[in-house]
């Protein structure tokens, strides 16, 4: 059996080691990426955020207005309200979802999130908003929301 030098040793050692530390700076660089990303998200959900609470402040209706292009619309203020909230949970719920999916979310909260989209998806009345909403949430967020009982359906 030939002898291997101390030389030949301490080069494998450095050479695993780099191998290691790339590997380890690889998955800080992906986690990074995941949180940006995840930043992005929430800055999008902040300004539709902002833009909905322009329209509780000025009393208007958000889906009148925006979704159902429908300026006469008749709706009491707290209908008003009521919907203007309704679309802003919704796009806080998209965006914990996201988080979720990127592992940014423990189970325990998403766990409370869940229960939360599940109340205000069986709320018959706010129903509207949510199929308004629907076809612009992704795939995957509509399909945990379907995946829900419906107390809606007649």
């Amino acid at each position: 059996m030939k002898n291997v030098s101390l030389d030949v040793w301490i080069q494998l050692l450095g050479m695993t080691g780099i191998i290691a530390s790339l590997i380890f700076v690889g998955l800080e660089m992906r986690q990074t990426q995941r949180i940006a990303i995840a930043g992005q998200q929430q800055a999008r959900a902040s300004a539709n955020m902002d833009t909905l609470n322009a329209f509780i402040e000025s009393g208007f209706d958000h889906q009148a207005i925006v979704w159902d292009v429908n300026f006469d619309y008749d709706l009491s203020g707290p209908e008003i309200i009521y919907r203007n909230n309704l679309h802003n949970a919704w796009h806080m719920y998209e965006n914990d979802f996201y988080s979720y999916t990127q592992g940014l979310m423990d189970g325990s909260t998403w766990s409370a999130k869940l229960a939360g989209i599940e109340r205000i998806y069986n709320i018959c009345l706010g129903r509207e908003i949510y199929n308004s909403r629907a076809p612009i949430f992704s795939e995957d967020f509509r399909e945990v929301i379907q995946a829900l009982p419906d107390n809606c359906t007649n």
